[in-house]
């Protein structure tokens, strides 16, 4: 073996781990069939059997000379099992359940299917990008409570996210954004929870990245252990410098949590020299702060930048607390190196999950899709909705996107989502938990939809 001087794998083997002499890097179940797609090894012919899962004896399907297969006249609300075969090479046995989803399902992954245990069971982190190309690409990190929690896997879609194919992996890699930069791609990411921060380019479409300069150091690690805490949102240019956020702490630090930061960059520097980085200190919740809510003591989470109305950048932050609100902190542009300010709070109904806010120039509107809480009937992130505002400020329901609030909130939800403006419509990326997920928050699916003729709800 050598040395390994890129970031991407096309798939990430651990060494003495079960990856199969063939690998399966896409599935996407139905309510009658089971669609999945693998890396083709050169040989003329596949066969693929299944069973239902648990069953003594598989079935033989079919066989195919590409590198993908439909399992057809299946029963919904099913769990099966199933492989691929090349002569002496086969697939590890992967799991699947015939059932709903929603959108086009990029991947899925069953909640039992350990194909990725050696990180996490779960699809997270949604990051979208449209290349100039014309291209959409997609990734979501594996994740699991107490997982190492450090491979992502990217995918491709060349007509618009009717159809995606698999790209490539990266490892380490955590919590990761893709974004573009002067026409090139990069990924800005951790390398595991709390760790190490780290970004990344590619110039050929996500294929292939270079080694990963490590940005800032992190602690990694559970318990009160503290790092770096980021998440999938928009990179934002102002006034010649590129901008992003991200939090120091942890869940398990019970002193400040979460600590809210933010990163930036020459826009003409290379931004895959740490040197050309700043970052401001972390700034600690403070619960006697002007509309602090009296029990928001975890504080904040997962920022989104945004150029207000003002003419002035601004941090808008998801609020631990049953009072439907988040809050905002300046952003010294004139200092890189200057703390983030304490502004306000604003009536948001989605503050509970991660949510992006974005500018449309044209609307001149501020869009955010978002899992939107109500009381009656009882919501948690399954009601999935378009926010629209003028002023940042005052915030409307445009739509509601998905609404399953007649769906058991313990297990369905829609959350996190990327998305891009694009033409006259929105795509966008969403961790979906749904067809008998684990819970609602640990996904099994990562889908993608379009929202057409977006700017008809501007206000």
């Amino acid at each position: 073996m050598r040395g390994k001087s890129t970031w991407s794998y096309t798939p990430y083997r651990p060494l003495l781990w079960d990856t199969g002499d063939i690998y399966i890097c896409r599935i996407v179940p139905y309510e009658n069939s089971i669609h999945f797609e693998w890396l083709d090894i050169g040989a003329e012919k596949y066969d693929i059997y299944f069973r239902v899962r648990g069953s003594e004896e598989f079935i033989y399907s079919g066989n195919t000379a590409s590198n993908a297969f439909d399992i057809p006249d299946l029963s919904s609300d099913t769990d099966y099992e199933f492989y691929v075969c090349a002569g002496t090479a086969k697939s590890r046995i992967r799991l699947a359940r015939c059932g709903e989803s929603v959108g086009t399902v990029v991947q899925y992954l069953h909640p039992d299917d350990e194909a990725y245990a050696f990180s996490g069971r779960y699809l997270c982190s949604p990051s979208l990008v449209k290349h100039p190309d014309g291209y959409l690409l997609a990734s979501m990190d594996l994740y699991a409570g107490s997982a190492p929690q450090n491979l992502t896997l990217i995918f491709r879609s060349d007509d618009n996210g009717e159809t995606w194919h698999y790209v490539s992996e990266l490892m380490p890699c955590f919590w990761g954004k893709m974004f573009l930069h002067k026409g090139e791609l990069y990924m800005l990411s951790c390398s595991t929870e709390y760790g190490d921060l780290l970004i990344g380019k590619s110039t050929d479409g996500g294929k292939t990245f270079s080694a990963p300069v490590t940005l800032f150091r992190g602690l990694g690690g559970k318990a009160k252990s503290v790092g770096v805490h980021k998440n999938p949102q928009n990179v934002v240019v102002y006034n010649g410098r590129i901008y992003e956020t991200l939090e120091w702490g942890s869940w398990g630090n019970t002193d400040y949590f979460h600590a809210a930061m933010v990163m930036s960059c020459d826009e003409n520097d290379d931004l895959l020299v740490p040197e050309n980085w700043h970052f401001t200190p972390p700034v600690k919740y403070d619960p006697t702060w002007i509309g602090a809510a009296p029990d928001g003591e975890k504080g904040n989470i997962e920022g989104t930048l945004c150029v207000a109305p003002d003419g002035n950048l601004y941090n808008f932050m998801r609020y631990q607390t049953a009072e439907k609100k988040i809050l905002v902190y300046r952003v010294h542009t004139d200092d890189p190196d200057a703390p983030l300010t304490y502004s306000h709070a604003v009536a948001f109904p989605a503050n509970l999950s991660k949510f992006m806010i974005k500018y449309d120039e044209i609307s001149q509107c501020y869009y955010s899709i978002a899992s939107r809480r109500i009381d009656e009937p009882e919501t948690r992130r399954n009601l999935l909705s378009l926010l629209v505002s003028r002023d940042l400020e005052n915030w409307t329901v445009a739509c509601d996107l998905l609404d399953y609030r007649y769906a058991d909130i313990e297990k369905v939800g829609f959350q996190y989502v990327d998305f891009v403006f694009d033409g006259e419509n929105i795509s966008y990326l969403c961790r979906t938990a749904i067809n008998d997920a684990y819970n609602y928050h640990n996904s099994n699916y990562s889908t993608f939809h379009r929202i057409l003729h977006f700017r008809q709800y501007a206000l």
